[in-house]
């Protein structure tokens, strides 16, 4: 009986040391190129609107882990490296900052507004994670809804990462969606 109760403690204490390991990362906010703060700017008359849907992400990106690509076939799901909230959550979040920024005189929203007159952004992410030889993936598609035009884009980016490491694939992958955000808002201002 004693020896039951011991092993059920080691296991417990185990369990709770491995909760200390577990590092939580979140995409970094979008940088201006002056380095202060996103300014909210004012429009005289009635601003063009986007409604950035909700981003879906692949199932196997929707948990909690950092996925990584150990081979040409083969994924991973960190267990002690995860996403501080949830990723599709990050990557709307993300995508409605930069356009926010880099479309003067547009009311950009991850919420539907009162209006009915507004432009739809859907995104699909199928890649978002490392690879074994040290790049970063991005790829998906998104379609754009403006009025009766329905224009759909695929996105295919590989990054380099600097450095070794989960903070540094973070940093590597949020430099790539930014990227993709600014080819969004290309052809948006078209």
């Amino acid at each position: 009986m004693k020896k039951g109760l011991a092993i059920c403690f080691a296991l417990l204490l185990s369990a709770c040391s491995s909760d200390a390991n577990k590092h939580y990362y979140q995409l970094p906010a979008v940088s201006t190129s002056a380095g202060g703060d996103v300014a909210v700017s004012q429009v005289s008359g009635a601003p063009r609107s986007l409604w950035v849907e909700p981003v879906t992400v692949s199932d196997y990106l929707s948990g909690n882990g950092i996925a990584y690509q150990t081979s040409d076939v083969q994924y991973v799901i960190a267990a002690n490296n995860l996403w501080a909230s949830p990723l599709d959550q990050q990557l709307q979040q993300s995508l409605v900052s930069n356009l926010s920024q880099q479309l003067p005189g547009w009311l950009v929203s991850g919420t539907m507004t009162g209006s009915n007159d507004y432009d739809t952004l859907s995104v699909n992410v199928t890649g978002f994670h490392g690879r074994y030889d040290g790049k970063a993936v991005i790829t998906g598609s998104w379609i754009l809804q403006s009025n009766s035009k329905t224009f759909r884009q695929p996105f295919s980016l590989v990054l380099s990462q600097d450095k070794d490491g989960y903070a540094d694939l973070v940093r590597t992958l949020s430099a790539g969606w930014q990227k993709e955000a600014a080819q969004i808002a290309q052809q948006i201002s078209q």
